[in-house]
C-alpha cells in the first residue's frame, strides 16, 4: 500500500481505491471507531454488554448456537431486552447448528417476543443446496454499535481451565459510525432472502449516524458466488509493498491466489500465513500441509499455532490496510458462503493489529524445509478437538481434489509439487469407481438411478411451486386492473 503523503501516486491510490470499491462490491465508509477485540471473551463480554443496553433492536447472526452455558446466556439476554420491548431479530444456520442446539432452545426468545429464523435448512427439493451456508458472525445494537468476528457462540471457544484446556484463538472488532448501517443492511438482505423483511424502520441509513472516529473501511458482506472478499483478496496481494501477514483457520489456497502470495513474496513482500498447528478438523489441516511446500520454497514463511485451536480470520498489508472477519481462505469461504469482514484502511489499526501478529508468532512454531529443523507435518499436537469448528468440512476438500484433477485431466495448467496427494487420491478414487462399475454395476446404477430420480422429482415440484406462485400473481394482478382471473398468455407471448 502506498503512502498517502506522496502526491506523485496520487492518480494510482485513486485507481487502486476505485478497483478495491469496486472488487469488494462495498463503498469506503469514514468517521468510524474501530475496537480490536481479541479471543471470546473479550467478544462475548463486549455482545452481552451491548445487548443489555439495548433499547431499540437486536440483530444478531451467527454459525454456531451451542446450547451450553455461553449459549443459554445469550438467548436469555436477549429474551430479556425482548420482554422489555426491544425487537430483537436472531438468524442462525441450518447446518452449523445441527447437533450444537435444537428448535427448543430458541423457545425463551420466541415466548418473549423475538423473532428466529434458519438459514438454509434441509429442503428435499434442493439435493445439494445445503452446501451454502450462512456462515457469518454479525452483532449489531440500535444502529450504534456493531460486532464481526470469527467466534461463534459456543462455550468451546472458552477452552476448559479446570481441565488444562486454553481458549481457542480469535479476532473480532466492535464497530461505532456510518459502519454500522452497512452492517445492519447486510444482516436484512439475508433475513428478506427467509421471509418478510424487516420493518422498514428497523433500518439505519449512514448520513443519520454520527461519526464515531477517523477509521476508514468497507463492509464486505458476500453472497454465494459473488467472490468480493476473493476479488479483494487477490488485490491486496498484488498491491502490497512491505509486507502482507496473513491468519487463517482452515487455509486451503487455490492455485490463482497461490500463485498472487508467491509473486508478491518474488517481490521482496513479506508474506507470512499463520495456521493452525492442531485443527478441530484433521482433514482441513491435512489440505493445508500440502500447500506448505510451494509455499515456503517462494519463501514464505509458515507458521503453526501452539495451542488447541487458532481459528482467527485476518490480514494485514504494510501499514494500511488491515481485514478482520469470518472469511477463510479457501474456496467454500470465498464462493460458497454468506460471509462478512471488514476491511480497515487506517494505519494506527494496522500497526495494532500487526503487533497482535507477532505476539501471536510467539506462540507458533515455524516450518522450514529443513527435515532437521522441521516438525513433522503428519503428526500435529493434539489437544482433543472433535470437530466443533465452522469450516465447510467436506466443500473444501472436495473443492481442492476437483480443481487439481481438473487441471491435470485438461491439461490448464502446470500441477505443483504440492498437489501431488490430492492428484494421487482423485486417481485412487476414480480407479476404485472403474472396478466397481466393471464388476459390480448395480453397486452404481441404483444409487445413481435414486439420485437422478431425486434430482427430477426435486426439479418438477419446483416448477409445480414456481407455476403456481405465477398463476396466483396473474390473478391478483387481473384482479386489481379488473381483468379476467386466471387467464394465460401464450408460450411465445402474443
Amino acid at each position: 500500500m502506498h503512502d498517502p503523503g506522496q502526491s506523485r501516486h496520487g492518480g494510482f491510490r485513486t485507481l487502486a481505491a476505485q478497483a478495491l470499491t469496486r472488487a469488494a462490491g462495498a463503498p469506503l465508509s469514514t468517521g468510524n471507531r474501530v475496537d480490536l477485540l481479541i479471543d471470546a471473551r473479550a467478544n462475548f463480554d463486549a455482545w452481552l454488554e451491548a445487548i443489555g443496553g439495548a433499547r431499540h433492536k437486536v440483530l444478531f447472526t451467527n454459525y454456531i448456537f451451542r446450547d451450553d452455558e455461553v449459549g443459554q446466556s445469550f438467548v436469555a439476554a436477549l429474551a430479556g431486552r425482548a420482554r422489555a420491548g426491544v425487537r430483537v431479530y436472531v438468524l442462525y444456520d441450518w447446518l452449523g447448528c445441527l447437533g450444537q442446539s435444537r428448535t427448543g432452545f430458541w423457545q425463551p426468545l420466541r415466548d418473549a417476543g423475538g423473532e428466529v429464523r434458519t438459514f438454509n435448512p434441509f429442503d428435499p427439493l434442493s439435493p445439494f443446496g445445503w452446501i451454502n451456508r450462512d456462515h457469518r458472525k454479525l452483532l449489531t445494537v440500535d444502529g450504534r454499535i456493531g460486532f464481526v468476528s470469527g467466534v461463534c457462540v459456543s462455550s468451546h471457544w472458552l477452552g476448559d481451565p479446570a481441565r488444562g484446556k486454553e481458549p481457542w484463538r480469535d479476532t473480532g472488532v466492535a464497530l461505532r459510525g456510518p459502519a454500522v448501517s452497512d452492517l445492519e443492511h447486510a444482516f436484512a438482505e439475508t433475513w428478506a432472502t427467509l421471509g418478510p423483511q424487516l420493518p422498514a424502520d428497523a433500518l439505519v441509513e449512514p448520513a443519520s449516524i454520527e461519526a464515531a472516529g477517523d477509521v476508514a473501511l468497507r463492509v464486505i458482506a458476500t453472497q454465494p458466488s459473488s467472490a468480493g472478499t476473493y476479488r479483494i483478496d487477490q488485490m491486496v496481494a498484488a498491491l502490497a509493498r512491505e509486507r502482507l501477514w496473513l491468519t487463517d483457520a482452515y487455509f486451503v489456497g487455490v492455485a490463482p491466489y497461490m500463485s498472487a502470495l508467491t509473486n508478491a513474496a518474488h517481490d521482496g513482500v513479506d508474506v507470512r500465513l499463520l495456521v493452525p498447528g492442531a485443527s478441530d478438523i484433521p482433514a482441513v489441516a491435512a489440505l493445508s500441509r500440502t500447500g506448505y511446500r510451494a509455499l515456503l520454497e517462494a519463501g514464505i514463511r509458515v507458521f503453526e499455532w501452539n495451542g488447541p485451536m487458532l481459528h482467527a480470520k485476518t490480514a494485514v498489508a504494510d501499514d494500511r490496510w488491515a481485514r478482520v472477519g469470518s472469511t477463510n481462505l479457501n474456496l467454500a469461504s470465498w464462493i460458497g458462503n454468506c460471509e462478512i469482514d471488514v476491511a480497515i484502511e487506517n494505519a494506527a489499526f494496522a500497526r495494532q493489529l500487526a503487533d497482535q501478529y507477532e505476539t501471536d508468532l510467539d506462540h507458533a512454531t515455524e516450518i522450514v524445509l529443513s527435515r532437521r529443523r522441521a516438525r513433522p507435518a503428519s503428526k500435529p499436537p493434539r489437544h482433543g478437538l472433535r470437530g466443533q469448528g465452522s469450516a465447510g468440512r467436506g466443500a473444501v476438500g472436495a473443492m481442492r481434489l476437483a480443481t487439481t484433477l481438473g487441471a491435470a485431466i485438461g491439461n490448464r495448467r502446470v500441477l505443483g509439487d504440492a498437489e501431488t496427494r490430492p492428484l494421487l487420491g482423485g486417481a485412487i478414487v476414480l480407479v476404485v469407481v472403474a472396478v466397481v462399475a466393471a464388476l459390480w454395476p448395480r453397486v452404481l446404477a441404483w444409487p445413481l438411478g435414486a439420485l437422478a430420480a431425486w434430482i427430477g422429482i426435486s426439479l418438477v415440484a419446483r416448477w409445480a411451486r414456481m407455476r403456481s406462485h405465477a398463476l396466483k400473481t396473474r390473478r391478483e394482478a387481473a384482479c386489481d386492473t379488473g381483468g379476467p382471473a386466471g387467464t394465460d398468455l401464450p408460450e411465445d407471448g402474443r
